[in-house]
């Protein structure tokens, strides 16, 4: 079963045109490179894109499964289970990613990454998170990647094929 993954930055604008460049992307990776699985994160507007192109492109690829990897509740309770299968046929949490505080979110993505041979981000290199302290009693600041430029670079490291909607970068390799 192939494996696409979507990371992207927590705002993006969802434009006609943003949707239609995903839509494509999508289905092309199901009719032409047999993807059957795609794995969502949460916390962005990207992420909500891709779960409503995805969940519309159901109705006609009934194959194909979204699933939600978690970054937290180790233990699922009824409700939240039956909230979550709603949306999607199936939810996992990394081993280990319920141990990494902060970083849980950087985790969750890497974990998603080794899972998927695709990965679809919304990536603007020129996006920069607001500067951050070192520290509360230190005066000096550091600017921080964001965690999508984390995980693309990641990506990269890994080999992965990317696929980069921010700037057009659509084409699948053969």
């Amino acid at each position: 079963m192939k494996t696409c993954c979507f990371i992207g930055h927590r705002n993006v604008e969802g434009t006609p045109e943003l949707r239609e460049r995903l839509k494509d992307v999508v289905r092309r990776l199901i009719t032409e490179k047999g993807v059957s699985r795609f794995l969502f994160g949460s916390k962005s507007l990207f992420d909500d894109l891709c779960h409503e192109v995805v969940t519309k492109l159901r109705e006609e690829y009934p194959q194909i499964r979204r699933v939600y990897v978690r970054t937290y509740y180790t233990e699922l309770g009824e409700q939240y289970t039956k909230y979550l299968l709603k949306s999607y046929e199936d939810t996992y949490l990394p081993e280990g990613v319920e141990k990494a505080g902060r970083a849980a979110y950087v985790e969750r993505n890497q974990e998603m990454i080794k899972a998927s041979e695709y990965c679809v981000f919304y990536y603007d290199e020129n996006y920069k998170p607001k500067e951050r302290k070192y520290s509360r009693r230190n005066l000096t600041y550091y600017q921080p990647k964001s965690g999508t430029e984390v995980a693309y670079e990641y990506a990269k490291r890994k080999g992965k094929e990317i696929i980069n909607l921010k700037v057009g970068e659509c084409e699948l390799k053969s």
